[in-house]
């Protein structure tokens, strides 16, 4: 109430002084501003009606001098992320390289340089005189060439076969998927001017009566490998594969689908492969 008086202490001596209430509060709360403002530990603050020490200032910490360079971010143990930033890992991979062997010959059949042109030239309306059929020829054209005389099977042959082989699990492995976590290579052919598995092996020149597109029938001549071996690089994504489900698409698709001319995917019976057992699969850096 207004009229409540309190004492208060105004001096050493015993002398007394009554002060309204609110003069108190108002009194009180100054003095805490001027404790929260004060520049130093040394500060001493009074009271604004009794003009008594009533305390000191906290002490504050000191301020740094020191050069810029020399400010470090405290360590912590664990770092802190901002809200609502995405941490995104790094895709792991791995690459293994298979080895294989063949369980039925293989044929191959390159679209040669020749035939290209007769395409060009009939599409420009200049179509050419047909030739007389040169079997050598049409059979070397017909190999894929590695740049230090070897023979080889274009890599994307062996993907597409593991890929096709997803079917065999259903919905569960997608080809879609498999497109996108699998990835074969092998060795550079700058004369086909694409990556190439070799193919090991004695090859002979393999002569075929086939049905052209009119109707007609003709004589193919292709090189062909009765016996063959070969090595696959794969690489996949870890998180998306193991390596034994690798290796078992790839024996799958080469089981069941195959490469090359009239395999099993083609309703032949051509260009089949397995794992071998006799060599191990070797992990690549």
């Amino acid at each position: 109430m207004e009229g409540m008086r309190y004492p208060i202490m105004a001096s050493k001596t015993a002398a007394t002084k009554t002060v309204p209430r609110k003069t108190v509060k108002k009194a009180t709360k100054r003095a805490a501003k001027k404790v929260a403002a004060a520049a130093s530990s040394n500060d001493v603050i009074h009271d604004e009606v009794s003009g008594q020490p009533i305390g000191k200032a906290p002490a504050r910490p000191p301020a740094y001098t020191g050069p810029i360079g020399e400010l470090k971010t405290p360590k912590s143990p664990q770092h802190t992320m901002p809200e609502g930033q995405i941490v995104i890992t790094r895709i792991k991979t791995e690459a293994i390289r298979i080895p294989i062997r063949g369980l039925s010959p293989l044929i191959t059949h390159k679209f040669s340089a020749k035939a290209k042109q007769q395409m060009l030239d009939a599409m420009q309306g200049n179509p050419q005189p047909k030739k007389t059929k040169d079997p050598e020829q049409e059979y070397r054209d017909a190999a894929y060439h590695l740049d230090d005389g070897g023979f080889g099977l274009p890599s994307i042959s062996f993907k597409n076969c593991t890929v096709s082989a997803a079917r065999h699990w259903g919905k569960n492995v997608t080809m879609v998927g498999l497109r996108q976590t699998l990835f074969f290579r092998g060795e550079h052919s700058k004369i086909e001017g694409m990556q190439l598995a070799r193919i090991d092996g004695e090859e002979y020149m393999r002569e075929d009566v086939v049905r052209v597109s009119n109707g007609g029938t003709d004589l193919r001549y292709r090189p062909c490998w009765p016996e063959w071996t070969s090595y696959i690089d794969v690489i996949y994504v870890k998180s998306a594969l193991t390596q034994d489900s690798v290796l078992s698409l790839v024996e799958a698709g080469g089981l069941t689908v195959g490469v090359g001319e009239w395999r099993p995917e083609k309703r032949g019976e051509y260009g089949t492969f397995c794992i071998r057992e006799d060599v191990r699969v070797e992990l690549l850096k």
